[in-house]
This record gives structure tokens, sequence and C-alpha cells, in this order.
């Protein structure tokens, strides 16, 4: 995947649910698990998103009879690396140093955060 797209809030829903589920997953599988979460979602509209995920680059389908089957293509952990790099370039110029320092100028950072920060800094 060259440039990875961002997520709709919905996207990246869909997205955690199929990382949490065992590869491949179905949209039917997708359905249950969002009926138990409350969300009662048509099979058009979960088909939709899966396109359009798979569209992105997200995933990939692979069609076994009447059934696709998808797969991630895409970790979260390379997602979450990509939409912090896009905040930090964004709203910090780049600079870890401007984030921490507004969070902590936001009294965002508890001082059991700075001091698990300094102890993680040392580490590296």
């Amino acid at each position: 995947m060259s440039k990875i797209h961002k997520l709709s809030d919905t996207e990246l829903e869909l997205m955690e649910a199929i990382w949490a589920s065992a590869p491949p997953v179905t949209s039917t599988e997708l359905l249950n698990q969002f009926l138990l979460k409350g969300r009662d979602w048509k099979a058009q509209t979960i088909s939709t998103f899966l396109s359009r995920l798979v569209d992105k680059g997200f995933l990939t389908a692979t069609r076994h009879g009447r059934l696709n089957k998808y797969i991630p293509e895409i970790s979260p952990e390379a997602y979450k690396l990509v939409e912090t790099q896009h905040v930090l370039d964004g709203l910090y110029q780049g600079s870890v140093k401007n984030l921490i320092s507004a969070m902590y100028d936001g009294d965002k950072l508890s001082d059991q955060d700075i001091d698990e920060l300094k102890h993680w800094f040392s580490e590296k």
C-alpha cells in the first residue's frame, strides 16, 4: 500500500472489528458483531463500507461462492503510526517536543505519565 488514506469514523470502527477478528471475515460475521453492540446495520450498508475499504487498499476481498471474505492489508499499529505522523506534521510541525509540550501545558499529562515517559526514554 503506497499511500494510506484516512479512514472515516465508521470505516475505522469497521476496521477495528476486522482487526479484532480472526481473518478472513465475512460481512455476515461483521453484521452479527455490530448487532451484539447494538448497531443494527443493513447488509447493503456494510457491503458499501467494505467495498470502500477494498478500494482504499485496507482490505483484500476473495470470493468464495456467493460470499466475500475480507483480510486486512494494514495492521492497526501501522495505521495508528500514519495517523499520528499526520497529526504531528499538521499541528506540531513534525515535532514530538511540541506535542508533549502542548499536552503538558494543557494539563493532559499527569505526574505518573511524566514519570513513565522519563523511564521509557531512559531505556531507549
